[in-house]
C-alpha cells in the first residue's frame, strides 16, 4: 500500500499572476527588437561594405603607380628619398619620379625646378657644392635618359657631376639646366645595389 501526501495549498499571499501583454507592449518590444537585429547586424555589414571599397580603391591607386612606366607627375616617397639620398628641396615644382628595380640594380630617377637657394640646399643636403658641377658634363647616360625620355640638347648651359658613394650608399647622377639661371631646372639619377 502507498501512503499518498498531502497536498498544499497556493500561499495567498503570493505575486499575482502574469498579466496578458497588450498590444501597445507588444509593438513597441517588436520595434526595440528589430532596432537591436538592425544594428548588431546593419553596422557591422556597412563597416565592411566601406572597408572593402577602400581597400579596393587602394589596391587600384597602388597598381597603376607601380605598373608605370616612366616618370610620373608626383614627388617620391619619402622613404625612397631618404634610401636614394635624393633631397628634393622646398621651394621646387615640376616634380616628376620614377623608380625601377631589378635583382641587380635599384635605380630612382628625380626632375624639379627649383630656385637657386633649393639647389645650394639640395646639393649640401647630398654631400656635395656647386662648385663640384662642372659645364658641359651630361653625367646621365643615354641608357637612363631612354627610360626618362629625357633629353639634354635644348638651351644650356648644362652642369653634371657624379656623386659616387661607397656600396650601400646610393650613387647620384646630377644634371642642372641652367637655361633660366633664377630657376634652374635639376635631373637625378641615384643607384643602388641591393
Amino acid at each position: 500500500m502507498t501512503m499518498s501526501l498531502p497536498r498544499q495549498a497556493a500561499p495567498s499571499g503570493g505575486p499575482p499572476p502574469p498579466r496578458a501583454e497588450d498590444r501597445r507592449h507588444r509593438v513597441r518590444r517588436r520595434a526595440l527588437t528589430l532596432l537591436i537585429i538592425v544594428l548588431l547586424i546593419g553596422v557591422p555589414a556597412g563597416y565592411l561594405v566601406i572597408s572593402a571599397n577602400q581597400s579596393r580603391d587602394s589596391g587600384k591607386n597602388k597598381e597603376a603607380k607601380y605598373s608605370a612606366t616612366g616618370l610620373t607627375p608626383t614627388y617620391p616617397a619619402k622613404v625612397q628619398r631618404n634610401l636614394y639620398q635624393v633631397p628634393v628641396p622646398h621651394p621646387a615644382d615640376r616634380v616628376a619620379s620614377y623608380e625601377t628595380n631589378n635583382w641587380k640594380t635599384s635605380r630612382l630617377y628625380v626632375q624639379f625646378r627649383t630656385t637657386q637657394a633649393g639647389l645650394d640646399t639640395f646639393l649640401e643636403a647630398m654631400g656635395v657644392n656647386r662648385g663640384d658641377l662642372k659645364e658641359g658634363d651630361i653625367t646621365i647616360g643615354a641608357r637612363d635618359q631612354g627610360i626618362t625620355g629625357w633629353t639634354f640638347t635644348g638651351p644650356g648651359p648644362w652642369w653634371g657631376l657624379t656623386h659616387g658613394q661607397k656600396n650601400p650608399a646610393p650613387t647620384q647622377d646630377v644634371v642642372v639646366n641652367m637655361s633660366d639661371p633664377v630657376l634652374p631646372m635639376v635631373y637625378v639619377v641615384s643607384r643602388t645595389v641591393p
